[in-house]
């Protein structure tokens, strides 16, 4: 079978195991140079961790360009910049993720191969961690320098939609997002990150067979516009907009997020005139194509920024939760000298010395009273005794211990100005 999905950044085929076309979209890795081939180590030994892998060529991606991926054992490729723990949440290219656990199997293996034009990330012969039974699953992710993307599946020995996502997410298809980072005021030098997912791809996990494949076309976005009149004028189901001062052609929603609300283009874009004439000689590959608005979701992933070096994760999450907070001190992070973080500054220490100085009345009034306590006859004890309230309630005291046993008694009589208890 095939099928055309349009997923508006992207669209899909689908091919079945009798299509002669999911077996050309196959890569026999085994049959390429060995040299070119690497086997990874690491990842072929041990369960939920991922390692960084240089591209040699520049990989389109959401209309980004990438130079690097991290791929992970559980059957996915990161493509974010920040590595976090919850690489499972968002920025991912997943041919089929799952718990799988190449430690398990002499067999499995983590390999790729990259020939300058397109990069094949393969997990051969895994099994899941928590069912080792269910047998051993091939496939493939191949990445292209057009931006494609294919899924090529060579060994599903059960239902995709079987598989079990209690310890581990179970997903196919594509997602990325945009990171913000906000400073926080009340803490110095630190940043709290905060990843927007704004699009993702859901393929049909019933349509992975054996020999079965996925195809994802690239369409066009705002990003490859290098000038106002085409960017203001383009039909391609966005709204794009024009920011001179970045000299950047955007919808809003993309990895640039940060930069383009920084730098007011959100309030330039509400202006679609053009400094210069309206020039539209440049034409958009698959101009033809025309798409119908997209509504965009929102998915969160709070951080708070670490570290300016980043550490690859030990562990994946356990379960898809995209909002969590992980609160680690940036060492490394500026510091802004605007006369808001100032004042707050001050308040701060101011805040610090007020506790200081509260703390040593308190500390000195303690050992007053302790002083006044065991020297009854001073002058301190004495002037306050003077001016004591006409009756005090009587207090009941532990024998030798010299300190109340806070439970007061009814008065039953004073003498001399000392407060006495028939238990005295």
């Amino acid at each position: 079978f095939q099928e055309d999905t349009d997923h508006n950044y992207y669209t899909s085929r689908t091919y079945g195991p009798y299509d002669s076309t999911s077996r050309d979209l196959w890569v026999n890795i085994d049959q390429m140079e060995k040299d070119k081939v690497k086997i990874h180590g690491i990842l072929s030994n041990t369960h939920r961790q991922a390692a960084r892998v240089n591209l040699s060529f520049d990989f389109p991606f959401y209309g980004h360009f990438l130079r690097e991926i991290t791929v992970a054992t559980g059957g996915f490729i990161y493509t974010g910049e920040v590595v976090h723990r919850m690489l499972t949440a968002t920025q991912y290219i997943a041919p089929l993720m799952a718990n799988f656990d190449p430690s398990v199997s002499r067999n499995s293996t983590v390999r790729y191969f990259d020939n300058g034009t397109a990069l094949v990330v393969q997990w051969d012969h895994v099994h899941l961690q928590d069912n080792y039974n269910l047998g051993s699953f091939t496939f493939q992710a191949t990445l292209l320098n057009d931006g494609r993307i294919i899924f090529g599946y060579k060994e599903i020995p059960v239902a995709v939609t079987q598989i079990s996502s209690t310890n581990h997410p179970v997903k196919v298809g594509l997602s990325d997002a945009f990171v913000v980072v906000h400073r926080i005021q009340q803490i110095p030098n630190v940043r709290r990150r905060t990843i927007y997912e704004y699009h993702r791809v859901e393929l049909q996990m019933s349509k992975i067979t054996n020999l079965s494949a996925v195809e994802m076309i690239p369409l066009p976005t705002c990003l490859q516009f290098t000038s106002c009149g085409p960017c203001v004028t383009a039909q391609i189901g966005f709204n794009c907009s024009w920011c001179s001062k970045l000299q950047r052609c955007s919808s809003g929603f993309d990895r640039h997020r940060q930069d383009w609300v920084d730098s007011g283009c959100p309030e330039e874009s509400k202006d679609k005139i053009c400094e210069k004439n309206i020039d539209t000689t440049e034409t958009p590959p698959h101009s033809t194509t025309t798409l119908l608005p997209t509504t965009t979701k929102f998915r969160v992933l709070m951080t708070t920024r670490g570290s300016t070096t980043s550490h690859l994760p030990t562990s994946l999450p356990t379960e898809d939760d995209t909002k969590i907070a992980l609160h680690l001190k940036d060492n490394g992070a500026s510091t802004d000298d605007s006369a808001a973080e100032k004042k707050g500054g001050t308040l701060h220490a101011g805040l610090i010395v007020g506790i200081l100085v509260l703390v040593l009345i308190v500390a000195a009034a303690i050992l007053m009273t302790i002083y006044m306590y065991h020297h009854p006859t001073s002058a301190a004890s004495l002037f306050f005794i003077e001016r004591r309230p006409s009756r005090w309630p009587a207090m009941k005291f532990r024998r030798g211990s010299g300190h109340p046993a806070y439970a007061e008694v009814e008065p039953v009589g004073e003498k001399e100005g000392f407060i006495v208890s028939e238990q005295c």
